[in-house]
């Protein structure tokens, strides 16, 4: 999704997820075609290649920045501060309509790991508060954008160290304009051991596309949180 955004919310004994947003656009990563990438990475206001350094090196930075940071739970203000920064720059590299971007959606790796939020409580609602942590360790955060129009979220954790679980929501996602998505999710499913049960209802969420390129994308929900997500290649990146 042009770069692109979970959110649970509730108490904690049954959080109510509003999940993480996502966005729409379709292709298979390996059959990345020249003229998919002519299309995808044309550059609005410069005439740098998106697989050209300075992009290759920004990308870099930023996720040296969020990788094993619990989803940006760990990082000071002024380290939060620099993340934003670098996304700002990337910004500058978008394509011009990146919810048209086939790289959004994955045949063959169709999976988002959610290494960063601005607001890290938002991927995951209670789940994810100062008191969720003590009881629910997060093990992944995953986002999966499907042709024409599926998005699932999945917040994965152990409770007390010993007993897996994961809350996930379904959605349909809606194109609003260029860079704009809306997701309207169905009731988020609960599974703890043998446990699996519906609860609450549905939500929504609206995320704008700020960059997207084969590696990571970047979104900002209608807040103003910062999302960062990093494409995965069969195994999980560590939040």
């Amino acid at each position: 999704m042009a770069a692109c955004s979970l959110t649970l919310s509730s108490s904690l004994p049954q959080p109510k997820p509003s999940f993480f947003g996502s966005k729409p656009s379709h292709l298979s990563l390996h059959s990345t075609s020249f003229a998919l990438k002519s299309q995808c990475f044309r550059v609005s206001s410069s005439s740098v290649s998106i697989s050209s350094r300075p992009v290759d090196d920004l990308v870099a930075s930023l996720l040296s920045k969020v990788i094993q940071t619990d989803g940006g739970v760990s990082l000071t203000t002024k380290q939060h501060q620099e993340v934003a920064q670098v996304a700002n720059e990337l910004n500058k590299y978008c394509v011009d309509e990146p919810v048209k971007c086939p790289l959004i959606f994955g045949v063959v790796f169709p999976d988002w790991d959610v290494v960063y939020c601005s607001n890290p409580t938002s991927p995951g609602g209670g789940y994810r508060s100062a008191l969720g942590r003590l009881f629910f360790k997060t093990k992944d955060m995953v986002q999966a954008v499907e042709a024409p129009d599926s998005v699932r979220n999945k917040v994965s954790f152990s409770v007390f160290g010993f007993l897996n679980g994961e809350v996930s929501l379904k959605g349909k996602l809606k194109v609003l304009d260029h860079q704009w998505i809306q997701v309207i999710f169905e009731p988020p499913e609960l599974r703890v051991g043998a446990m699996d049960f519906r609860y609450g209802g549905e939500s929504e969420v609206k995320l704008q596309i700020t960059y997207i390129d084969e590696k990571i994308r970047l979104g900002k929900g209608s807040r103003g949180s910062l999302f960062v997500f990093q494409r995965r290649h069969g195994g999980s990146t560590n939040v």
